[in-house]
């Protein structure tokens, strides 16, 4: 999954300006690359630990991270501002969750696509253009046509619990969305992101015990997972924490309109998932419902655009 939410401010304690003199463009490209072969990577420890115990691994070590360098302030926080941590964290690790058990039963870039389109939702309630209407009945039917078409899988078809599954994953990124919107206006910089991957990464010690096991234990399985959380939260971060400064709303969305396809290309090269017509023609329609919203969206508020998360 993937990098920070734009309606939480890129205002923290890490310098980031200096660091990357790469265009803007490249830096989220980057980062979306980063964060999907992040995803490959794994899908690659599922035999070992399971989605359980790698999305525990994840989470709990971008926590860590990020708690040594940001250092988001606990105290004095009000009751309102816990809950709405706690609500962000449901959503934060229900969503990686619910990913993760999807990328165990489908290939990367059709679950990425699926996932898509809660975020797709979020863009387009939020706004009042009567165009929008062909971006959701474009991105369904990018959907429909994965669930009833032919010829993915030796087995004849995709999962349908595995498409469920991504379904999940996007109305829990829909929910982060939304959320997020409240922690933002709660929490100085990304505390509150930060202080939700805490809460999240403890929400799911249960499922990566049950799940992972003493495989959690061993330096490989650990590595792994260690790699996992680098790839997929702290390198996308510090992208598009600095090309969030220098680029619109809009672009952004645009950019990450791109990430089905970079995820179809991690599963390609790190997974060996080929890619079939029907596939790459699902694959293309949520892309361009992707594209158009946040093209159409440019006049409008930055909520309105596709939104990336710090955790996919």
């Amino acid at each position: 999954m993937i990098g920070l939410v734009p309606t939480i401010e890129p205002t923290t304690t890490i310098e980031t300006r200096s660091r990357w003199n790469a265009p803007p463009q490249v830096l989220v490209l980057t980062a979306a690359l980063s964060v999907q072969f992040g995803s490959a990577v794994a899908a690659k420890l599922f035999d070992a630990a399971g989605p359980g115990g790698v999305v525990f691994m994840r989470l709990a070590f971008a926590a860590v991270i990020l708690i040594a360098v940001i250092r988001p302030r606990v105290r004095g926080r009000s009751r309102s501002d816990w809950i709405a941590a706690g609500l962000f964290a449901v959503a934060l690790g229900g969503m990686n969750w619910s990913f993760y058990e999807a990328l165990h039963l489908l290939p990367l870039g059709i679950a990425v696509t699926v996932e898509f389109t809660g975020p797709l939702a979020v863009a387009v309630l939020g706004s009042r253009r009567l165009l929008d209407l062909v971006w959701v009945a474009l991105a369904a039917g990018g959907v429909l046509l994965l669930g009833v078409g032919r010829g993915h899988t030796s087995a004849g078809g995709l999962s349908l619990r595995g498409l469920g599954l991504a379904l999940l994953a996007g109305a829990f990124w829909a929910g982060y969305i939304v959320v997020s919107k409240r922690v933002g206006a709660a929490y100085a910089g990304i505390d509150g992101l930060v202080i939700a991957l805490a809460i999240a990464a403890v929400l799911l010690l249960p499922v990566g015990i049950v799940s992972g096991g003493d495989a959690l234990l061993r330096p490989s399985v650990i590595a792994g997972g260690l790699l996992v959380a680098v790839l997929s939260s702290i390198i996308p971060y510090s992208l598009e924490i600095t090309a969030l400064r220098r680029l619109s709303a809009a672009t952004f969305g645009l950019l990450m309109s791109l990430e089905p396809a970079v995820a179809a290309l991690a599963g390609v090269l790190v997974l060996s998932q080929p890619l079939h017509l029907i596939t790459s023609i699902a694959l293309v329609m949520v892309i361009a419902a992707s594209a158009g919203s946040s093209l159409s969206a440019r006049n409008s508020a930055p909520s309105a655009i596709v939104q990336h998360p710090a955790s996919q």
